[in-house]
């Protein structure tokens, strides 16, 4: 895919690692729609702000009919409530996957078609390594990204056959506001964002951005003990 005079979406393009990937595309050509709740918040110099609530029915359907040139779709908008999965807000848990899970899915069904109308494009899924490993402290945000990796694969297979590559960037930790209590080693989102948008030129299905993603991958073949050593 070429990203000069492409044309994009971005949810959650108002800050973090959204904004990163919308500047990244316009620096490289492409026409850019920002995604965000309130349309307000979008400082991006070039973008075309447009209010998007990716877990409202009708905000997402607007945005479609807004954007309907899109062709090429990046769901980056998320949440990260840090609830425990025994212990925690049921509530809380269920907004992690009506975001990550549900809300994805929204926005891929309602640009998809519009993607493939357009004569085909990408959709890129911002996942994380967090969909193939996972630990307490984060139990439903891996839940809800391992979800997302399941969707995005299943949808890889339903939308070739439409013109629509299905991509997903696996990540760790990024320096953004959603990692701000991390003491953990940090990407640069704009590094990140730039290695996203070259897979997606590269045509990639998966972009494994970071060594952390890496090694998490390598050791998926070793099973549990590989991957959650400190088990008995």
């Amino acid at each position: 895919m070429k990203i000069a005079g492409s044309t994009a979406l971005v949810t959650g393009a108002n800050r973090g690692f959204g904004r990163h990937l919308a500047a990244e595309l316009l620096a490289r050509g492409a026409t850019v729609y920002a995604g965000a709740r309130n349309p307000d918040t979008v400082e991006l110099p070039g973008a075309v702000p447009v209010r998007l609530d990716i877990t409202d029915p009708a905000s997402v359907a607007a945005a479609a009919e807004l954007a309907g040139d899109v062709t090429l779709l990046v769901n980056n908008a998320g949440v990260s409530t840090g609830a425990d999965l025994l212990d925690g807000d049921l509530a809380e848990i269920r907004r992690e996957l009506e975001t990550h899970y549900l809300g994805t899915l929204s926005v891929v069904r309602a640009f998809a078609p519009r993607i493939a109308a357009n004569g085909g494009g990408t959709v890129l899924n911002i996942l994380s390594a967090l969909s193939w490993i996972t630990f307490p402290q984060v139990g439903a945000y891996g839940a809800a990204k391992a979800a997302e990796w399941s969707m995005t694969n299943a949808l890889r297979t339903q939308l070739a056959e439409r013109g629509v590559r299905v991509a997903g960037l696996h990540v760790g930790y990024m320096d953004t506001d959603m990692a701000a209590h991390v003491t953990a080693p940090k990407s640069d989102p704009a590094e990140i964002a730039r290695l996203a948008v070259d897979g997606i030129e590269a045509d990639r299905y998966e972009i494994v951005a970071d060594e952390t993603s890496r090694q998490v991958l390598a050791g998926l073949s070793g099973g549990v003990a590989a991957l959650y050593p400190g088990l008995p």
